[in-house]
């Protein structure tokens, strides 16, 4: 997997950077030679519908908010207080995610999400 293209960009390293936002993995997906890897494919789609997942994700949690704030009494163990300890485990649990598929793809492996992963790899063959 860690065949250097003529820029010297590994595609473990083209797949790590795929992670950082969805515009590197957007340009990997335009840019040849990564465009011709599955495997620079594979994180570079990962990237994106992880991206769109944790955004619908942020989006729901930011609705709820709204309405836990109005609803619930506030103090810290209280509704809200409660609340924000599960906002917290939630963006805790997407770094985790992104971080193990930032370190899978820089050492060779792939990560596959389960439902995203799926797709990434249909997309990553076609």
């Amino acid at each position: 997997m860690s065949d250097t293209p003529q820029s010297g960009l590994s595609d473990n390293a083209a797949g790590a950077i795929a992670y950082l936002t969805f515009v590197p993995a957007i340009v990997f997906l335009v840019l040849p030679p990564y465009n011709t890897s599955p495997y620079v494919r594979f994180h570079a789609w990962q990237s994106i519908f992880l991206n769109v997942a944790a955004f619908a994700i942020y989006v729901v949690l930011g609705i709820l908010s709204v309405f836990v704030a109005t609803i619930m009494p506030f103090g810290y163990f209280g509704g809200y207080g409660v609340w924000y300890l599960v906002v917290t485990a939630v963006r805790l649990a997407l770094f985790i995610i992104w971080l193990i598929c930032v370190l899978k793809a820089v050492n060779g492996g792939k990560f596959k999400l389960p439902i995203i992963g799926a797709i990434s790899e249909q997309m990553a063959n076609k």
